[in-house]
């Protein structure tokens, strides 16, 4: 299996000007290819494939100083970036999907490159990553990478004014599945995070809610300076680091929460939602967005995959509206927050019963139960 694993780097000034530069090139370079495959089509109805535009580097370099000053690999994969993008417009074509047309990247659209195979060395004593034609660059690791893993990329990536290097590292494949002992079913919800099957709730910390007057102030500040000014991209910059902080914020907590899980249960069932639709609604996009269900759910199955842990989705079809002990059907308004029902009597918090439903809804958490030889009637 592949993970990444992301490091801060701290350039010197003159470090920065290269890295940035080697940016801009490799963007221009994108956005040319780019033009020459659209023209070849609109003029003469030809397809161009990286390989011809990849056999073009070596005469490009004569005449240009600033590709020949960029590590050839580097360049390459600038051109496979493209490649893959007319394979996904292709795809999504052939499938009837809505499918927009590759388009030129801006000033402070391209932000990363990568050394796809070589050119990249680690320092773990000295703390430094080398860099073909770049030189030695400090680095913060702040967790090892294993040993059993072999880096097979290395890509390095801009954030307004901070720099990152991402490892992608090949590790050998996880640990055998855990034994069913302890389970768990999730219910993520607005105003808790979190509800779980056995009462315990998880606040939702609401990080962009309580950064608001905040990022309004830093937005406030930009709309008042001329568009196109210096001043107006120096307060830009604040605001993205505004939303790094919140997004940073988001992450951590995501991490922490989703290890916790994986560590104590060793199986978690979650609700199968299209989180794409439900951003749609114009009263809840915000929170959904800010509580960041996806993320949560992203983390918890990958630290799940190298735990050996299952992470099970079931169908969130009528969960919030089903009595859990009884399985018939109780509709209630978003504004109803306990569950009384009137055919069984049980009166449960809306989430909690909720979070009983999606586990018993588990097929894995059933099959348990019958191996066991006690009735189970999944909702």
């Amino acid at each position: 299996m592949k993970r990444t694993y992301k490091f801060r780097l701290y350039p010197n000034k003159q470090q920065a000007t290269t890295l940035t530069q080697w940016l801009t090139t490799c963007r221009i370079l994108y956005n040319n290819s780019l033009a020459e495959r659209k023209d070849a089509w609109q003029t003469h109805q030809k397809s161009f494939s990286y390989y011809e535009q990849a056999n073009q580097l070596k005469a490009a370099k004569k005449n240009n100083p600033f590709l020949k000053a960029v590590h050839s690999q580097v360049l390459q994969d600038a051109l496979r970036r493209l490649d893959k993008t007319f394979k996904h417009f292709f795809r999504r074509i052939k499938k009837g999907e809505k499918a927009g047309y590759p388009r030129f990247k801006g000033k402070y659209r391209y932000d990363s490159f990568t050394y796809p195979q070589s050119g990249f060395a680690l320092d773990y004593q000295k703390k430094k990553l080398r860099l073909s034609k770049i030189g030695s660059i400090n680095i913060k690791l702040h967790r090892p990478i294993p040993a059993e893993g072999v880096i097979k990329t290395c890509t390095i990536k801009r954030h307004v004014d901070h720099w990152y290097a991402c490892f992608t590292v090949e590790l050998p494949d996880p640990e055998s599945q855990r034994e069913l002992k302890t389970v768990i079913g999730v219910d993520v919800g607005l105003k808790s995070l979190l509800a779980l099957n056995n009462g315990e709730t998880i606040a939702n910390p609401r990080w962009l809610r309580n950064s608001e007057k905040k990022l309004a102030n830093a937005q406030r500040k930009k709309n008042r300076k001329v568009k196109g000014s210096n001043n107006r991209h120096t307060q830009n910059k604040k605001v993205a680091r505004v939303h790094r902080k919140i997004r940073n914020q988001r992450k951590d907590f995501h991490h922490k929460l989703s290890r916790k899980l994986v560590d104590n249960y060793d199986l978690i069932v979650y609700e199968n939602l299209t989180i794409t639709n439900m951003v749609k609604n114009r009263h809840l996009a915000k929170s959904i967005s800010d509580a960041g269900w996806g993320q949560l759910m992203c983390f918890t199955e990958y630290k799940a995959e190298e735990a050996g842990t299952i992470v099970e989705y079931v169908s969130a079809y009528n969960t919030t509206q089903l009595c859990s002990r009884c399985g018939q059907l109780v509709p209630k308004t978003l504004a109803t927050r306990i569950h009384s029902c009137p055919y069984c009597g049980l009166d449960l918090a809306r989430d909690h019963n909720s979070a009983i439903t999606v586990l018993r809804r588990s097929t894995h958490y059933v099959e348990s139960l019958s191996g066991q030889g006690l009735p189970v009637e999944p909702v």
